[in-house]
């Protein structure tokens, strides 16, 4: 025994030698490691066992093939062993019916997964596989799948590895006019807010969710580009006060939000008038030497601006619902754009929150103390979104659902930026504070409140 211990000791430390090697360089570098060693142990797995993968999620189809076939042997019990006979098997050339699964394309790697196409066999559609990416992911032991994209009579499956939101290293940056790289999506690519292509938003998320920390990394991005900046924080100003260097107006109570909101509409006749002047329907078609200056209205904690303690106050919440949302139906071809944050978002504030929600079409989900905010956030889109928001844990700050211009959803990470950098950020660049008169250049008459009243949108 101890010599042959000795013997194999040599290869028993030549092999955790190699064990370790593998461990750190997973370790040091997990992306090299699963393009060298990972993916190709994986994509042989996932392609040895796809037919008894897609027979049990129900995505394989029964045909009827020709097989050769062993018929059965009888049970003789102790006859079989005294027996000095062999019963000689037959195998009969018949048909039988087997699970043939959907063909499969080549399986690509990706930094943090792989991504196959699927052949659709007769009468499956997408949906079939959308409603088994759960038992995809536990069969092919990967964090999980989701259906990329689709064309008529094909799909194609990604699936991750391991969870690529645990850790972000996406930096926050100005990605153009109006558009803000904040974070990372569950794809590994950068999470980019644009306003241009979405240009209403809606942010909720419970204390320590991550939302207040979304809010700094598009103060961060916006703060350095020619766009002038609104607030309204009804919880006293502090959630907005450390970046008023940056802000052309900041209103802390709803009858200074209400005058805020009538200099805003007055402004949308204005450059109303200055398009009708142009025959354009948009500011973005106007020449570069007559466009207005774009501006963002943030509103933080929204539900502030709706709650009535008495029924005084109930004349200037309508008035503050009205202007909201005919700010968001005209916003965008005029160049004003919203960003409404809150904790909590329900029906019971009164029908001007449901309202506004519809104009609002950019929706990010973070952790929420209640199902009513869930809904009124993402209960209009796929129903799997909102179970998706439901399953954010709590020690994962950042991690939001996040409705993309693609019509599909997406698990996203706004990167960490604390109060003390959008702060500075928002000093920095306070020699781009716009004043009222700098966003206010029309020089044309204002539209009449009919003509005002009775402009329809370009929603192209």
């Amino acid at each position: 025994m101890t010599h042959l211990l000795l013997t194999l000791a040599p290869y028993l430390g030549i092999l955790t030698a190699f064990t370790a090697a593998l461990a750190v360089w997973n370790r040091l570098h997990p992306v090299s490691f699963w393009l060298a060693v990972g993916f190709p142990y994986k994509a042989l797995a996932v392609y040895l066992t796809w037919t008894n993968v897609s027979a049990g999620c129900g995505l394989a189809r029964k045909r009827r093939r020709w097989r050769l076939t062993l018929d059965g042997v009888p049970v003789l019990g102790p006859a079989l062993i005294t027996t000095t006979h062999v019963i000689p098997p037959t195998r009969k050339l018949r048909r039988v019916t087997v699970d043939t699964p959907p063909r499969l394309g080549l399986i690509r790697p990706l930094a943090t997964g792989f991504r196959v196409a699927v052949r659709l066999d007769d009468g499956q559609t997408p949906d079939h596989y959308a409603a088994k990416l759960v038992n995809l992911s536990h069969a092919w032991r990967v964090h999980s799948v989701r259906v990329l994209d689709w064309k008529p009579g094909r799909l194609r499956l990604q699936a991750t590895v391991r969870d690529p939101l645990t850790r972000i290293t996406t930096p926050v940056k100005d990605d153009g006019l109006l558009r803000v790289q904040v974070g990372q999506l569950e794809t590994a690519a950068p999470w980019v807010i644009d306003f241009t292509t979405i240009p209403h938003w809606l942010i909720t998320g419970a204390t320590q969710s991550g939302k207040s920390t979304l809010l700094n990394a598009l103060i961060t991005g916006l703060a350095a580009q020619p766009v002038a900046l609104i607030g309204f924080d009804l919880k006293g100003g502090v959630e907005l006060t450390p970046y008023a260097a940056r802000l052309t107006e900041l209103a802390t109570e709803r009858g200074h939000c209400v005058a805020v909101l009538n200099k805003l509409i007055a402004e949308i006749k204005l450059r109303m008038a200055l398009c009708r002047a142009h025959h354009v329907r948009d500011i973005w078609k106007l020449p570069d030497n007559a466009r207005p200056m774009p501006v963002v209205l943030l509103v933080d904690e929204v539900a502030e601006l709706f709650l009535m303690a008495d029924k005084s106050e109930k004349e200037e919440i309508s008035a503050t619902a009205v202007q909201l949302i005919r700010l968001a139906q005209l916003g965008r071809a005029f160049g004003l754009y919203l960003l409404v944050c809150g904790q909590r978002v329900g029906s019971d504030l009164g029908p001007g929150v449901t309202a506004l929600r519809a104009q609002l079409s950019g929706r990010i989900c973070h952790r929420v103390n209640d199902p009513e905010t869930a809904n009124m956030t993402l209960g209009d889109m796929d129903p799997a979104a909102l179970q998706a928001a439901r399953l954010i844990p709590a020690d994962m700050p950042g991690v939001a659902i996040f409705a993309a211009s693609d019509g599909r959803w997406y698990r996203a990470r706004s990167a960490y930026i604390p109060e003390a950098q959008a702060e500075a950020a928002a000093t920095a660049n306070a020699h781009l504070r716009a004043t009222w008169d700098q966003v206010t250049t029309v020089s044309v008459e204002p539209v009449t409140d009919a003509e005002f009243e009775q402009f329809e949108p370009d929603v192209s």
